[in-house]
């Protein structure tokens, strides 16, 4: 446990509301930040220089608190949030947070759709809404573990999610009414961890199973074809997590295990950042677990939606009052740099949809008494 809302702004963030660029208004009618301080209960704030300043809050977080959720909607200006059990909104690029909704679920994500909708899911649970404005619609789960959930850039009522038994399920009604489509990855019998959809195609898909790496779709789950390059040795592999970048669909980031190197006694764990360049079938480890770059089976995996050559992701501990990394990778450069910051963890990042330099980072406080 730490003092939150510490992290210190400098000018490169204040400059920010000052700068004709910044605030020009972006395609999608979007604009930058024009506050150097953020008004809300201090569970998001942003940056614009990849975290070497974030903006300072007028409120800090006192109890355990996670924002697990948070997202940039089409409607100009406006992203959710949402922290422990609430929905959180912003109607001004993130300067000024207000509640909205209580929700029925204390680790709720949001995946964004058209129309200035929402999704609200429980990774892990059967917990679903839609979000319309500042309306809550709780919906019936077609499954009692969601492991993903996808939407259709084009149709706000087109949903799709997917089950720990890795069955795919489909709604084009706004999450009313479901029917399965496909078949599981893995064939079934396997514990999924993730599924992750590409932001561009519901219909290609990676999945991550328990010892057997990971599996990806082109058509649905009509047919899956196992992902390479996960072991090193080709043996058996956890796949925890994916992410599709939405810069380009070719591009799919990775975190997961080699069993061959985690096996009792050779101090090694065999935990990696891994990399696709043809939409999930083939991987390249990217990033090694290692005490410069701290991997956990749970690392928030962020890619650029400007740049598919660029990864964000995080380690955040309370233990020692230790912090946050945000690390940025680079497979341009094969580079990772690091920024840190005074928060416990960084739980769910977006993006700025007119200027992607803008981060929208959702923070943790952990306290222990």
């Amino acid at each position: 446990m730490k003092r939150l809302g510490a992290a210190v702004t400098t000018a490169a963030a204040l400059v920010l509301a000052s700068s004709p660029a910044a605030g020009a208004a972006g395609a999608t009618g979007w604009t930058a930040p024009s506050c150097s301080r953020v008004t809300g209960d201090g569970g998001v704030t942003f940056t614009t220089d990849d975290g070497t300043s974030l903006a300072p809050t007028t409120g800090t977080l006192r109890t355990t608190s996670y924002t697990h959720g948070l997202v940039a909607l089409d409607t100009p200006n406006t992203l959710l949030a949402t922290r422990n059990g609430e929905l959180q909104r912003s109607a001004d690029a993130g300067c000024t947070w207000s509640r909205v909704a209580a929700l029925g679920s204390g680790s709720t994500r949001l995946t964004a759709a058209p129309g200035g909708r929402a999704y609200a899911w429980e990774m892990s649970g059967n917990y679903l809404a839609r979000v319309d404005g500042g309306s809550v619609t709780r919906l019936a789960a077609p499954t009692a573990d969601i492991v993903g959930l996808g939407t259709d850039r084009a149709r706000p009522d087109h949903v799709r999610l997917a089950g720990r038994d890795g069955r795919l399920h489909d709604s084009t009604d706004g999450g009313v009414t479901w029917s399965r489509v496909g078949t599981p990855a893995f064939g079934g019998g396997t514990s999924v961890y993730s599924v992750a959809f590409d932001p561009a195609d519901l219909s290609h898909a990676v999945a991550g199973g328990m010892a057997r790496g990971g599996e990806v779709t082109t058509d649905g789950g009509i047919t899956w074809r196992p992902s390479t390059g996960l072991s090193a040795s080709g043996g058996a592999a956890n796949l925890f997590s994916a992410a599709v970048s939405p810069a380009d669909p070719s591009v799919v980031h990775g975190l997961g295990i080699d069993l061959a190197e985690a096996v009792p006694g050779s101090g090694n764990e065999g935990r990696h950042l891994y990399r696709s360049a043809d939409g999930g079938r083939t991987f390249t480890r990217i990033v090694d677990d290692s005490a410069d770059a701290k991997l956990t089976n749970g690392t928030l995996l962020a890619p650029s939606p400007a740049d598919a050559n660029v990864l964000y992701f995080e380690y955040g501990t309370y233990y020692a009052n230790y912090g946050t990394d945000l690390f940025r990778f680079d497979a341009a450069t094969g580079r990772v740099t690091r920024t840190h910051n005074a928060y416990d963890g960084i739980s769910a990042i977006a993006f700025n949809p007119a200027r992607p330099n803008v981060m929208y980072l959702g923070v943790e406080e952990v306290r222990v008494d």
